[in-house]
């Protein structure tokens, strides 16, 4: 135990730095301090002693392997309708199509029930809802923009399979950036001594991951496109850091900022072609115009690019000020978050107000008898003796 677990532990329990002023303390980690300096230690039994989680090859390579399942089942279902194009009719092609389908889902569900990119308890049906729609536009969106910027839509979408197939093939990469993540993030935890040290580590672990995913999945994607043709190269991209920023989110403990933010992509895409069709109205062909003028300048696919690109850049700022907390790493960290319960941390910070607090001198390291932050006020120019903060 050490000042660090304790502060994860008052933050997972709702003590912010406005809480520690209460007790005249600059934050939580300086009010954890106090407190890991006036508990006593405990002798642990080496026996239960917490040692470092070792290396398990096996269990790495069993979650590894099954976020590959999304991708290779996605590139065979392709493959296979490309294959039969003109040699089956249109009722074989669409039994390939749904069995494929059906094994994407299925082993995208596998690899997010297990390893780093696994949400305890699961994920929201929102979530869910909004994951599928970004996924389907990325599918269709190009062929239905197409349309109904030419009067329509009508007719079948032409499906444009390169984005689908680069995002699912990016799950695996997807799994481990979010390891590295959390495993930098958990050595930081251990070996820093303040919140800044700490914040100051694990920022740029977060910028990293999220950059290597993106140069991964910008490699996958120019190979997909090299295979299987067409498609928006930059709203793909888009799509795959948004993802992998809101499960980041997610998975720490933060899934509201992440669900917001997907929902808000999906609001944009939804409305693009709503505005082009509603601008077709007597008198409202102004509405129509801002679609009208991102097509012409960067094509259909600066749609998806805008939409995607602009929830990833805010959900990055979100995870870039909730995630270099420790509290957000201690959601899988059981000895952090039960280090000390919310109501024994706070009557212990009240004890520490006493006005016997010179008592306790002899069990701080320096031998000094500092007054607990915001406990008690300081005593006034009268000479009052010190009263507690109301």
């Amino acid at each position: 135990m050490d000042p660090l677990e304790i502060a994860a532990g008052l933050e997972t329990h709702g003590v912010t730095d406005r809480v520690a002023a209460r007790y005249r303390h600059r934050d939580v980690f300086s009010l954890a301090e106090e407190l890991f300096a006036r508990v006593p230690a405990v002798a642990e039994d080496p026996a239960t002693a917490r040692r470092a989680p070792a290396r398990d090859i096996a269990t790495r390579a069993a979650w590894t392997l099954r976020a590959l399942v999304p991708g290779l089942a996605c590139v065979a279902t392709l493959g296979a309708l490309r294959l039969t194009e003109g040699v089956l009719d249109g009722r074989g092609r669409l039994a390939i199509g749904l069995a494929g389908t059906l094994l994407v889902v299925i082993g995208l569900a596998l690899a997010l029930r297990v390893g780093p990119l696994r949400v305890v308890g699961g994920s929201t049906a929102a979530a869910r809802v909004y994951g599928c729609w970004l996924l389907g536009f990325a599918l269709y969106g190009d062929a239905l923009l197409h349309q109904v910027l030419s009067g329509g839509p009508e007719g079948p979408w032409t499906l444009t399979p390169a984005p689908l197939a680069g995002l699912t093939l990016s799950v695996a990469p997807a799994g481990w950036c979010a390891h590295l993540f959390s495993a930098r993030a958990h050595r930081a935890l251990a070996v820093s001594r303040t919140r800044k040290q700490f914040s100051a580590s694990v920022r740029p672990l977060l910028f990293g991951a999220v950059a290597l995913h993106l140069c991964v999945l910008a490699a996958l994607l120019h190979l997909a496109y090299l295979g299987f043709g067409g498609g928006a190269f930059a709203g793909a991209a888009a799509l795959g850091a948004l993802l992998l920023a809101a499960r980041l989110l997610t998975v720490h403990g933060h899934p509201e900022p992440a669900t917001a933010a997907l929902a808000a992509a999906c609001a944009v895409e939804l409305l693009a072609p709503a505005l082009v069709m509603t601008g077709r109205l007597p008198g409202l062909h102004a509405l129509a115009r801002p679609v009208d003028v991102l097509v012409a300048t960067a094509g259909t696919g600066a749609v998806p690019a805008l939409a995607c690109g602009t929830a990833a850049l805010a959900l990055l700022i979100s995870a870039a000020v909730v995630l270099p907390r420790a509290s957000a790493h201690a959601i899988d960290r059981p000895d952090a978050t039960e280090a000390l319960d919310a109501t024994e941390a706070l009557d212990t910070a009240h004890a520490m107000a006493r006005p016997d607090d010179s008592a306790h001198a002899a069990d701080r390291p320096d031998g000094s008898a500092r007054v607990a932050d915001g406990a008690c006020a300081a005593d006034g120019p009268g000479g009052d003796s010190a009263r507690p903060i109301v």
